[in-house]
């Protein structure tokens, strides 16, 4: 597996720093010391704050995206997918929810965050209803998606057993 380039371990350490101290522990220096790059090696790649913020962002879209796109074509289908993955990538070693975790941190006080949020939660929203004939139902998964991920997220889920039984919790939500 090739090494990442500087500006990935920059948006990794930025996320890192983000998830584990929150944003008030975050400046440029730190960043920048984590990631094993000069401040000017920073900002060559992000100007300023803003800047890293912004790049956090784009990646949380574009990491939102593939995995819509991911369950549009997982062979079990959307709803099974996203019940799946609500548990199993719900771990510090998937970029989705490690990028996730970093942007709900920034989402407290930044409102381009909750936006990138928002939108992250239409686009499931939209898939659902998609391959869900009822709207309350589409909803409802999502909830229960919602919900899985976080106690999955926050260690209280019994993932061996949640995972044995997503078939029965889509068939139990008629989904």
């Amino acid at each position: 597996m090739p090494k990442p380039s500087s500006r990935e371990r920059i948006l990794d350490s930025y996320e890192n720093i983000l998830s584990e101290r929150g944003p008030v522990e975050i400046t440029l220096d730190a960043v920048a010391a984590h990631a094993g790059v000069s401040k000017g090696g920073l900002l060559y790649h992000f100007g300023s704050k803003d800047a890293l913020r912004d790049g956090l962002l784009d990646r949380m879209t574009q990491r939102t995206a593939e995995d819509v796109d991911n369950a549009r074509h997982a062979p079990e289908g959307v709803v099974r997918y996203f019940l799946r993955t609500a548990i199993t990538d719900a771990t510090p070693k998937h970029p989705l929810h490690r990028t996730t975790m970093a942007t709900l941190r920034l989402a407290l006080n930044d409102p381009r965050a909750t936006e990138v949020m928002h939108r992250g939660t239409t686009a499931y929203r939209d898939l659902l209803n998609e391959h869900i004939d009822d709207p309350l139902t589409a909803e409802l998964v999502l909830l229960v998606g919602d919900g899985l991920y976080m106690r999955s997220a926050l260690g209280e889920a019994n993932t061996t057993t949640l995972l044995a039984r997503i078939g029965e919790i889509a068939n139990r939500l008629n989904a």
